[in-house]
């Protein structure tokens, strides 16, 4: 049975944000991006041991922190309200060899890392073979965009979007890993509107992850 996320409306002339919004929704129109190396020598050791694909894992880390911290789950209702969800589901891509292009899905999320990874799982099975931008139809609202791109390792990462684009939640991006002083380290990116986070949310949150993945043996269990 699907879950239905609950929208919460923001009291804006009391929120401790109100001034921050407006000066980035009006005056100055800013989004930014960061690219953090993160290490994974520990996240990587625990999916060999206990069977368990990268992807989905630190597919997991990734949500379990944004829904962990509301500025990550910012939006407007469809009466154009400022709120936020209670929670977010990934979206996220998969590749087609044979075409050379991507689709994207999405899946339920789960705070529980057994049934996540069960549930993606089944999803990019299920899907793995539909060629559509779209491939899995009825997107709920919200949504958090995640990609690979495990060709290459990247330093720095950007979008390129209109100023007036009405998405607040994030976009995360990540790449190949490679090896820096004996540790894996993957590089990971988020694009986000200055209206809803600032420099120390976004730090907290990569901090939060890197927390995740350095502890993964207390939430990946053997399969």
């Amino acid at each position: 049975m699907r879950n239905v996320a609950v929208f919460n409306s923001i009291d804006f002339e009391n929120w401790e944000r109100k001034d921050y919004y407006n000066y980035y929704i009006n005056f100055l129109k800013c989004r930014y991006s960061m690219t953090v190396n993160i290490d994974v020598t520990e996240l990587l050791s625990v999916c060999k041991d206990r069977n368990v694909k990268f992807f989905n894992a630190f597919m997991y880390a990734i949500l379990k922190t944004v829904n962990s911290h509301k500025e990550f789950r910012m939006a407007k209702d469809k009466d154009g309200n400022l709120g936020y969800w209670d929670y977010v589901v990934p979206t996220y891509t998969i590749f087609h060899k044979d075409t050379e292009t991507f689709s994207d899905i999405w899946s339920e999320y789960s705070d529980d890392f057994s049934v996540f990874y069960d549930e993606t799982l089944k999803d990019m099975e299920k899907y793995k073979d539909v060629h559509k931008i779209k491939a899995r139809e009825d997107f709920p609202p919200n949504t958090c965009p995640i990609s690979c791109v495990p060709w290459i390792t990247f330093s720095g990462y950007s979008i390129d979007a209109p100023v007036d684009a009405p998405m607040l939640i994030p976009v995360f991006t990540f790449g190949k890993y490679f090896n820096e002083s004996e540790k894996i380290k993957v590089p990971l990116a988020m694009y986000i509107h200055h209206a809803v986070a600032d420099g120390f949310h976004t730090s907290r949150l990569f901090n939060d992850i890197q927390l995740l993945c350095d502890n993964s043996r207390d939430w990946i269990y053997k399969r």
